[in-house]
């Protein structure tokens, strides 16, 4: 009797071990080989699409240790109900400005946006297929009241968009943290479509963390067998976003590059329906920016941005698109951009709690005498009556000078005071929130 039973594998055995498989869409290997599905709609046909140095090849599939990693079926459900698009193959694009020339006109002849942002998501189509070379990204955004063409864009750009995930008012939202920890693509988000408040929650929550790497969202799994273990989702990458009004979330809205839609009369030139031209049309596009991928990935130089007068967080978020752009009056319109958004979020900071609770100590400021919390509520309650259905207490203006302002109290002779060593931050609160010094 052979007691080695543990040596004595059958070749079924061995050959059924070594060909566990795992899926995947994409994977950078060593920071260097690029791994990428393709997908040949007509064959029904997916395979590996690996480059490295600009030199590309086709692969069935790729050995991991014992396992075999293999592309994501045809038959997988996104890809046969066009959620997720991927390109073919590889094509010549010429030089990227030729490439954004191109995508330009696709945008052109199917969605009425302004030039500016018409360019500027040209721009940003090209980002998303590099963006994994970024740690914070900008957000594109429309805004707008139902049938004014958020829709039309959101299909039209985010068909050109690298691993695009179109997220659907008849889903959930459940399944989006999934698709985006497992794809680590594009996600095309209509937010009208999410009525439900839990839902549109649940939507903040990716946006909020899903421009910047090393913040996933932590959601609740429980294992067959009934044992919590928490899931960290990875949410970042590019997004693209139909909402009717402003997130409530001023942070949120200094993350987005917004378009108002509905200002005006629509072109007559753009096609009413979409035909199988434009999915040509799109597939050729999304052939050459996979080309533009292969060819340009970890190959851009970061501008310093120190010199605009711009908040940092602003300069964090666009410093992706002024690294890919080359042309000089494409950046100068970024910066004009800029700079009126960053003129709008002063002027709705201006309109906050936090703004006029400023304006108060600005004032006693001027007045050369001690800033106590039990002043500033005195004047804040007989100045601003408006809006407020009664005075506001110093418990609660002390509250938010220490949380919304970030300034520290202390106490003095038996009163709260904002001391004399924070005034240097006053200065710069001051200027944030447009408060008259």
């Amino acid at each position: 009797m052979n007691r080695n039973t543990s040596s004595n594998k059958s070749p079924k055995s061995l050959k059924s071990l070594k060909s566990k498989k795992k899926r995947i869409v994409s994977s950078v290997i060593a920071g260097e080989i690029l791994v990428e599905t393709v997908f040949q709609k007509r064959a029904q046909k997916t395979q590996f699409c690996i480059s490295q140095n600009g030199v590309w090849h086709f692969m069935e599939s790729l050995p991991d240790g014992e396992s075999i990693i293999e592309p994501y079926s045809a038959k997988n459900n996104l890809l046969q109900h066009k959620v997720l698009l991927l390109a073919e193959e590889p094509i010549e694009y010429g030089t990227q400005e030729e490439l954004v020339t191109r995508i330009q006109a696709f945008i052109h002849k199917y969605v009425h946006v302004s030039p500016r942002f018409e360019k500027l998501a040209s721009y940003y189509v090209l980002l998303t297929w590099i963006y994994d070379c970024f740690n914070e990204l900008p957000y594109l955004r429309l805004k707008g009241n139902p049938g004014s063409g958020k829709t039309r864009f959101l299909l039209i750009v985010g068909s050109i968009c690298y691993k695009p995930l179109f997220a659907s008012g008849a889903s959930t939202v459940s399944p989006l943290f999934r698709m985006l920890d497992k794809i680590q693509g594009t996600l095309i988000l209509d937010e009208g479509d999410f009525r439900l408040s839990d839902e549109r929650a649940e939507i903040v929550k990716i946006l909020n963390n899903g421009n910047a790497r090393g913040f996933p969202v932590l959601r609740s799994e429980v294992t067959p067998w009934g044992e919590y273990s928490p899931h960290a989702f990875y949410v970042y990458g590019p997004k693209i976003v139909a909402t009717r009004k402003a997130f409530e979330d001023p942070a949120l809205e200094t993350r987005c590059i917004t378009e108002e839609m509905g200002t005006g009369d629509l072109r007559r030139d753009i096609p009413l329906n979409l035909t199988e031209e434009y999915e040509n049309e799109a597939l050729r596009l999304r052939n050459q920016l996979l080309m533009f991928r292969l060819r340009s990935y970890r190959k851009q130089e970061f501008p310093d941005l120190s010199h605009l007068d711009l908040e940092p967080r602003l300069i964090q978020v666009l410093r992706p698109l002024f690294s890919i752009i080359q042309d000089e009056k494409t950046r100068q319109e970024l910066i004009e951009l800029a700079t009126e958004y960053q003129s709008n979020m002063e002027g709705y900071r201006g309109m906050q709690i936090e703004a006029q609770i400023l304006q108060v100590i600005a004032d006693l400021k001027e007045q050369d005498v001690v800033l106590s919390v039990r002043d500033i509520t005195s004047w804040f309650n007989d100045r601003y009556t408006e809006g407020y259905d009664k005075p506001l207490t110093a418990r609660g203006i002390g509250r938010i000078i220490r949380e919304s302002l970030q300034l520290t109290t202390r106490k003095s002779n038996g009163v709260f005071i904002v001391p004399p060593e924070e005034y240097p931050k006053l200065s710069w609160l001051f200027k944030k929130y447009s408060t008259q010094d």
